[in-house]
């Protein structure tokens, strides 16, 4: 499980074992997990009762290559609703499976986790967004899984779901509104929009023509994760929130000359973080006194 590589396929065995040590590692229980983006990682420094396992530590767990993901697993609480933090997530260029990449899903899935709330870092397609601006994920493109990337293939355990599952649904409107009302409450509906998220694979940045592609194909941004795990998280049946932090403009035009780097997609995260931050922290104790049992 630690080797990289697209041959990969996790058993039922693997997931069992994972869940299994850290049930014995931990005594937090938690009920929401969630998964930070590039620059992120902070989001779990508002947990109490922290406990901290790196990911090389943890029985078949992926390892973070990529700057920006600290890859360790955080458990805490936030008010009194137990969390799973992940600092760092996975992805398909890092040369992982997509059975790996997932792998944490299923085993938030197999500890009782009922919700997921999923962020990231993505470019900016729609000409209305900004630089900063937070996109509420109300649906998505997965162009790698249109190539036969899926998290899904191959064999369906059906103790994780059905072998068909439904993905029109794949973004929890309620938490979505919620989401919306929350940050009406932190006056942050100035940067909070909702849209379209499209996963490429990445490495690289997108080429003027293929952003242009991907705003014909009705996308507001794209970015290089976060698909699979919501499918999987979908799949397993948990509620997901995505929430999509717009670092940097995609370029449109042939003649302009800026040009995105990472490092410029560290700083706006960090820029950013603090607002996030809270936002984050009231969904996950708004969602606990909801208890909202619709998907």
């Amino acid at each position: 499980m630690h080797s990289k590589g697209n041959s990969c396929c996790c058993s039922f065995e693997d997931y069992k074992l994972t869940t299994e040590w850290l049930l014995n590692q931990t005594h937090h229980r938690p009920k929401v997990a969630v998964i930070c983006g590039l620059g992120l990682g902070l989001l779990a420094d508002r947990a109490a009762n922290k406990q901290i396992f790196r990911y090389q530590d943890i029985p078949n767990f992926p390892v973070s290559t990529v700057q920006g993901h600290e890859g360790c697993l955080v458990f805490g609480t936030i008010e009194d609703t137990p969390c799973v933090f992940m600092q760092g997530h996975f992805h398909l260029y890092e040369g992982y499976s997509l059975c790996q990449v997932t792998f944490p899903v299923r085993i938030f899935k197999l500890m009782g986790v009922e919700s997921v709330l999923v962020t990231n870092a993505s470019g900016g397609i729609c000409p209305d967004f900004k630089v900063g601006d937070i996109m509420i994920i109300k649906d998505h493109i997965n162009l790698p899984g249109f190539a036969g990337q899926h998290p899904l293939c191959g064999p369906n355990d059906e103790r994780f779901g059905i072998r068909f599952p439904c993905m029109s649904d794949a973004y929890s409107k309620v938490l979505r509104g919620l989401t919306m009302e929350v940050g009406a409450e932190l006056g942050c509906s100035d940067f909070i929009r909702e849209g379209v998220y499209c996963m490429v694979s990445g490495p690289n940045f997108e080429t003027i023509a293929e952003a242009r592609m991907l705003l014909i194909l009705g996308c507001d941004s794209v970015g290089m994760s976060t698909v699979p795990e919501v499918t999987v998280a979908k799949h397993c049946g948990l509620r997901v929130l995505g929430l999509s932090l717009i670092t940097n403009k995609v370029s449109l035009d042939y003649s302009r000359e800026e040009k995105v780097n990472h490092e410029e997609v560290l700083e706006i995260s960090k820029m950013r973080a603090e607002v996030l931050q809270k936002l984050v922290t009231t969904l996950i104790t708004r969602c606990q006194q909801q208890s909202i049992n619709t998907h």
